[in-house]
């Protein structure tokens, strides 16, 4: 009896209620919501303001002491010296070598696991894959590098017989952030391949084209935007490590000769030395951060243009 009446009691609170009411109510959670959004991205554009500030604020000044053909293109970075040298461009060309690297061990690896993951994967063993690139983007950078320091560097080192060098160098960091950039690539990609429309897919299937060439021929480069995204993402992650890279690149502020021998990036130069750096030496290594900035901001400048280009 008493839930019959609680029944009626609501069906009268809802007949009570008129189309105006509600009207304001959804405007009203529509306007909230709004002002949320708006606020959280005023926030983040705020903050990347911030940052700008910050890095060009400290780094100008510093580059404008130390010459801007000495800082980016001076081959020694001695700053304890009497008469210190602040030049980064080993540094740069460490990250840059090591970037391409990852780059060219990273992301056929991840494209054609999307791939394999999108559609030609079976639904038993699905599962298990998504959970284990899942997983591998959930580790810590430093269980990285214990990985590339146990496993990776004793490798490499296996080849000096032939190549020279102690296992911590180039071809070592560029195998761990290769590993390291595959979850980003992966997830973005696959996401990408299945957004495809299947018309695409069953249209070339249609003309006669077998399962394979459906896919390689029309699907991926439908999702070619989607894919250029995810490999721009795993080149702002490559660049941007740093603990890793400390452990298996040797830490060499020197021009390498080959893949075998030990550089520094530019992220390992600034962790390393900013502990006990100060006055000119601290600016230093904020303009550091700051010309890497710049390169990330010119990566994703390049993503745009091309993605505008497509369109």
């Amino acid at each position: 009896m008493e839930q019959v009446m609680e029944r009626s009691q609501e069906k009268a609170h809802k007949r009570e209620t008129s189309p105006e009411q509600l009207k304001f109510w959804n405007q009203l959670k529509e306007t909230i919501a709004t002002g949320v959004f708006t606020v959280t991205a005023v926030i983040s554009i705020v903050a990347v303001f911030l940052i700008c500030i910050f890095l060009f604020a400290n780094g100008i000044p510093a580059i404008q002491k130390i010459g801007l053909r000495e800082f980016l293109l001076g081959t020694t970075w001695a700053p304890k010296n009497s008469n210190p040298s602040f030049g980064i461009f080993p540094m740069i060309c460490g990250s840059v070598y090591i970037t391409a690297g990852a780059v060219i061990v990273g992301v056929p690896i991840g494209v054609l696991t999307a791939i394999f993951m999108a559609r030609f994967c079976d639904k038993r063993y699905y599962k298990f894959l998504k959970t284990a690139t899942d997983l591998m983007a959930g580790i810590p950078s430093v269980v990285y590098g214990f990985f590339g320091l146990v496993i990776l560097v004793p490798l490499v080192r296996s080849l000096r017989i032939w190549f020279g060098g102690n296992g911590c160098s180039i071809l070592t960091a560029s195998l761990l952030l290769g590993i390291m950039i595959l979850p980003t690539i992966v997830s973005v990609s696959e996401a990408s391949i299945r957004a495809v429309t299947d018309t695409y897919y069953e249209g070339a299937r249609a003309l006669g084209a077998t399962h394979e060439r459906s896919v390689f021929r029309v699907i991926v480069p439908a999702a070619k935007s989607g894919i250029m995204a995810a490999v721009i993402l795993g080149v702002g992650r490559a660049i941007g490590e740093t603990m890793a890279v400390i452990m298996v690149a040797g830490n060499q502020a020197r021009l390498p000769q080959s893949i075998f021998e030990g550089v520094r990036t530019m992220t390992a130069n600034v962790v390393i030395d900013m502990a006990y750096a100060t006055g000119l030496h601290r600016e230093a290594l904020i303009a550091t951060g700051m010309v890497l900035f710049i390169f990330i901001l010119i990566i994703n400048l390049c993503f745009s243009i091309l993605k505008g280009k497509e369109h």
